[in-house]
């Protein structure tokens, strides 16, 4: 007989609370809930009520705004970009634009477009297509010879993208 085989005949035998089975069970008419109302009930959702005075949630100010207009950029460093380029799983033939940069696995998934900045280094002359860029990341790139081309969309109904080169 081992100390961690030892049982203890007072908890392991303990029976299950049976409430509301009448008075002589000592759990009857009230079940151990205590007096009717909101709370003897099931379903009760009393949380944030706090007797009728103003719930503290309601006391405190609103705060913050959600623009409901924002883009959403994926995010794409150029030191991540010659990362990608000395690993030769990018390759840089011709432009670089968001659908080479998904294949590639630069980036997992295109939101509203892709929003180029300027940390890392770059040692490699790129042409590339984004959404967005930062002027850090222009100066770097034209710095090595290449150009960036930031695309925008028009309106849903016009489905043309307009390239303005900076």
């Amino acid at each position: 007989m081992k100390i961690n085989q030892l049982k203890s005949t007072l908890t392991s035998n303990k029976k299950r609370k049976r409430v509301g089975r009448g008075s002589g069970s000592g759990f009857g008419k009230t079940a151990g809930r205590g007096v009717s109302g909101q709370k003897s009930r099931s379903g009760v959702a009393i949380n944030g009520f706090e007797g009728g005075q103003m719930p503290l949630y309601r006391r405190l100010p609103k705060h913050g705004f959600n623009n409901i207009f924002r883009k959403n950029y994926s995010i794409v460093n150029i030191g991540t970009i010659q990362d990608f380029i000395d690993s030769s799983k990018l390759t840089i033939k011709s432009n670089v634009n968001a659908q080479l940069l998904l294949e590639s696995g630069v980036v997992s998934k295109l939101k509203d477009g892709i929003k180029l900045l300027g940390n890392g280094s770059l040692k490699s002359k790129i042409n590339i297509e984004v959404s967005a860029a930062s002027k850090r990341a222009i100066k770097i790139i034209e710095k090595q010879g290449g150009s960036v081309a930031i695309i925008k969309k028009e309106n849903k109904d016009d489905n043309k993208n307009i390239d303005v080169s900076k």
